[in-house]
């Protein structure tokens, strides 16, 4: 477990990550990271828990229309 401390940020609230949990979440500067809602409480993570659904969903949409999507790619 990392302890960290809720700071102002300009008229903000904020949190420090220290290097070790940046790490482990193989993010930096400029990346985004998601605050999910589980069971255990807040859950820090740097997937976005519904991509493999947008995925799916995107997959359905360009096999349906590979003919238009190719005429288009031209």
């Amino acid at each position: 477990m990392i302890k960290v401390k809720v700071t102002p940020i300009g008229n903000s609230m904020g949190i420090v990550l220290p290097k070790e949990a940046l790490t482990k979440l193989k993010t930096g500067k400029g990346e985004t990271l998601y605050l999910v809602d589980s069971p255990e409480g807040f859950m820090l993570t740097p997937y976005q828990q519904n991509f493999e659904q947008q995925m799916v969903a995107a997959e359905k949409v360009m096999k349906k229309y590979r003919n238009a999507l190719h005429e288009l790619a031209k």
